[in-house]
């Protein structure tokens, strides 16, 4: 099996000589880079379907961050500490990874549109009714719910967009859906913190996304499912799923990608979920600032991390657009940079939070543009270098991987150190932690993430060194695959010719 993620058949290669394989190669690449720049050819319908799956993205990532905007309310209600408040995200993520690789196999051969209907229509139901429970077992039984539907959501939607688009094309078509992101990310805080404080309710900010989910369940179906392929016109026939795992294990690209966007995952999921909170604290240990309050606070993160997505993702896929003409491993050269930029700037950050206002979410604005540099190429990379038939399977691959290492523990992780430290630092098992102690033990804990930023940095340049080299493999085994099926028509010429 080759990397690239094509079954050999020596018979059929020995048709075909590897100078017919490469000049095949190159009247590919040449057809689609006279696709590549021009948005005109892109047609009503395709806006549509990218600007339906945007949405859904959009109301995907408020409905994952509306209790990180009112996460002090959740654990004032259910008397909780540290470590099951980043337990609940936990359980989301864990039931969100394990169904990924079902979707994903689901997404390789039956209808796309349908699966992501039932799955959205899903989340936005569990997300509703879970929002009603008293019981922090149930409530968080149903966060792992709503995470089995935007499982299905999450693994098929790229590939439909890459079926879709080649080239320049796709890329800006991917950095339209994944900017959706980090400015959902931050709504999320914003109508989970607004709704909750003006219905006197934390649990109504959880009740505004089911009903934009349902309203997109229902018009989901206007939406084009594109044949596997299509844009690249290929004609590679799906394999075993043992045999896709099989492939993109094989693949360096990918699987050193995967290794990197792992340690984004991890970053993403721990300051995302403790970062309003942490600042909190740190604010309220300053003088005069004892009027601040953590919905303040969470509309002031929520706002930073949309502007944040809305500077970086674009950055991130035009510096992509504009270096890979010149430079083919600039993708995971510019992640790998972007994410050695953050760590210094998420760490000045979570040292300014006792000392400064404006000099927290300055130094985090910064380390949150150069994180949101790799969200968009990321994706492109993970597509480009598999082929058409296996590329929902890796999807799901790369999301199970990155979550199960990633942000399915890295809220827990933080919460579970954070509560240790606070022992360690002086408070008995028997008192309540001072303001002091729980901001120096959550401090503590978030350090870890700017340790892993700096791994994911490094694997995303040991990516550049495999990348160009994968792209290659995928663009012949697509054009061998156009040239033999070419073949059996150009036969059948011949024998009507000589029949005639």
């Amino acid at each position: 099996m080759d990397p690239s993620g094509i079954t050999p058949n020596t018979s059929n290669q020995q048709l075909v000589s590897n100078g017919d394989n490469d000049s095949a190669t190159a009247l590919l690449q040449e057809k689609q880079a006279r696709r590549r720049d021009n948005l005109r050819d892109v047609s009503f319908v395709e806006y549509m379907t990218v600007g339906i799956l945007c949405f859904i993205n959009l109301i995907n990532y408020m409905d994952r961050f509306t209790i990180a905007g009112v996460l002090g309310d959740v654990k004032k209600e259910f008397a909780i500490g540290d470590d099951q408040a980043g337990l609940l995200q936990t359980v989301f993520v864990v039931a969100y990874m394990v169904f990924a690789p079902i979707f994903g196999y689901l997404g390789d051969r039956y209808s796309r549109r349908w699966i992501m209907a039932g799955g959205v229509a899903l989340w936005s139901l569990t997300t509703f009714v879970g929002s009603f429970f008293t019981n922090f077992g149930m409530f968080a039984f149903f966060r792992g719910l709503v995470g089995i539907g935007e499982a299905s959501y999450s693994t098929i939607a790229p590939t439909i967009i890459s079926d879709l688009f080649v080239g320049n094309v796709r890329s800006k078509m991917l950095a339209f859906f994944y900017f959706a992101i980090p400015v959902g990310s931050g709504l999320g805080y914003i109508v989970g913190s607004v709704a909750g404080a003006a219905a006197h309710n934390w649990r109504w900010g959880l009740r505004v996304t089911p009903f934009l989910g349902a309203v997109v369940a229902l018009i989901s179906w206007v939406m084009t499912d594109p044949e596997r392929g299509q844009a690249e016109e290929s004609h590679i026939k799906p394999t075993s799923y043992k045999d896709d795992i099989r492939s993109l294990i094989k693949n360096p690209s990918f699987m050193l990608s995967t290794l990197a966007f792992t340690c984004v995952a991890f970053v993403t999921g721990a300051l995302a979920w403790w970062g309003p909170q942490f600042i909190f604290l740190g604010l309220t240990l300053q003088p005069n600032m004892h009027d601040i309050t953590l919905e303040r606070v969470s509309l002031i993160f929520g706002g930073i991390t949309m502007t944040s997505g809305l500077l970086g993702v674009p950055l991130g896929a035009w510096l992509g657009a504009a270096l890979i003409k010149r430079f083919p491993r600039a993708h995971p050269v510019i992640c790998g940079v972007g994410l050695l930029l953050s760590a210094p700037a998420m760490t000045l950050g979570l040292v300014l939070c006792e000392h400064s206002f404006y000099g927290p979410f300055v130094a985090m604005f910064i380390g949150e543009v150069f994180l949101n540099l790799n969200w968009a190429i990321v994706a492109d990379m993970s597509l480009y270098v598999v082929v058409p038939p296996r590329r929902s399977t890796a999807e799901a691959f790369q999301i199970l991987i990155s979550h199960m290492f990633g942000d399915a523990g890295s809220p827990y992780l933080v919460g579970v150190i954070s509560e240790s430290l606070k022992h360690s630092l002086g408070t008995m098992p028997e008192e309540s932690p001072s303001t002091s102690v729980q901001f120096r033990a959550l401090q503590y804990a978030l350090f870890v993430t700017c340790f892993v930023e700096v791994i994911g940095g490094v694997f995303f340049l040991l990516t550049s060194v495999y990348i160009a080299r994968d792209k290659l493999k995928v663009d012949r085994a697509i054009a061998e695959a156009e040239t033999q099926s070419a073949e059996p028509s150009h036969s059948n010429a011949q024998e009507h010719a000589a029949g005639e």
